[in-house]
């Protein structure tokens, strides 16, 4: 299988960038992914070293490759075949990011290490243990629009959608825009709860095998997805503490519900409200759980019991 490495990346999104391969429908590859830092954090790292990042390394992308026979209005279909965990990663509060930005000013890092066969969970010091669930943070195809554009937000085309369900066995399908597709991948993470809600996961460079095929004349809105099975059953075996948010505004319900939960590790745990909102960052998933009954909706911050020993 031939291997695309992480020297063939790419920050941003441009119709321009000259595909670094070619290949078939029906055709795997294998892509080396960079961290979302492109390799200025690591477990080793500490606070300090997140002041000093350099944003114009942000989120790289390993590719593009050029896909024979894609045109616009074509679907691509990438299943994640494999992957390939490093063993080492990290999490970050980056000041100005994340959905708590305004309550947590300050730059916080927590350095992973873990087993890459993950066979075991990865320790969060001594007071929890998170299972392991690898899956590319960004994956997607180039925009029809002209110019560079910012991989930081997803897109119709993909991009950095963050989505914790596409792991090994999904498949992905994206709406082509360009001629050859031109796809790319990158952001790996260890694990990570649906939301994300620091803005880091277990950030971790790995190797991802990628399988393509085509579905021609297939007109999609927007990415789709299905998944093999369970998509929760690594968390779910002694239940969860659950949060709320309730009023008008999604995300205000959103933020209250993280905040809630945060104030409840703090006390079940004694750990710092630093530590805590990493930790629902990687493991915790918020959900709508009512958007009917206006004029106040429900957000919900589900944090499984496993991960602190039930």
């Amino acid at each position: 299988m031939r291997t695309i490495h992480s020297s063939d990346s790419h920050v941003g999104w441009d119709r321009e960038i000259p595909p670094v391969a070619h290949v078939a429908a029906g055709d795997t590859l294998e892509f080396e992914a960079l961290d979302a830092s492109g390799g200025q954090l690591g477990p080793e790292a500490r606070a300090g070293d997140v002041t000093t990042l350099d944003f114009s390394l942000i989120n790289p992308t390993t590719g593009p490759v050029a896909v024979e026979a894609a045109e616009p209005g074509d679907v691509l279909v990438v299943t994640i075949e494999s992957l390939t965990p490093s063993g080492g990663g990290w999490t970050a509060l980056i000041p100005g990011f994340g959905l708590l930005a305004e309550d947590f000013p300050e730059p916080a890092l927590h350095g992973w290490t873990y087993e890459p066969s993950l066979s075991a969970p990865a320790a969060y010091g001594t007071v929890a243990r998170v299972p392991l669930r690898p899956f590319p943070g960004t994956m997607g195809v180039a925009p029809g629009a002209p110019g560079l554009h910012s991989v930081v937000p997803p897109r119709r085309v993909g991009g950095n959608m963050d989505v914790r369900d596409l792991a090994a066995g999904s498949v992905l399908r994206l709406p082509v825009e360009v001629p050859g597709a031109l796809f790319s991948v990158g952001d790996t993470h260890a694990a990570q709860g649906d939301g994300e809600v620091c803005g880091t996961a277990i950030e971790s460079p790995m190797r991802v095998a990628l399988r393509f095929d085509l579905e021609k004349g297939v007109s999609l809105p927007a990415p789709q997805f299905e998944t093999p099975g369970p998509v929760t059953r690594h968390l779910d075996a002694d239940g969860y503490w659950v949060t709320t948010g309730v009023g008008p505004d999604l995300m205000s319900d959103a933020r209250d519900a993280v905040r809630a939960m945060i104030d409840g590790l703090v006390r079940r745990t004694g750990m710092a409200p630093e530590d805590a909102y990493m930790l629902c960052s990687v493991c915790a998933d918020l959900r709508i759980s009512e958007i009917v009954d206006a004029p106040n909706w429900v957000v919900s911050c589900y944090f499984p019991k496993l991960v602190l020993g039930g």
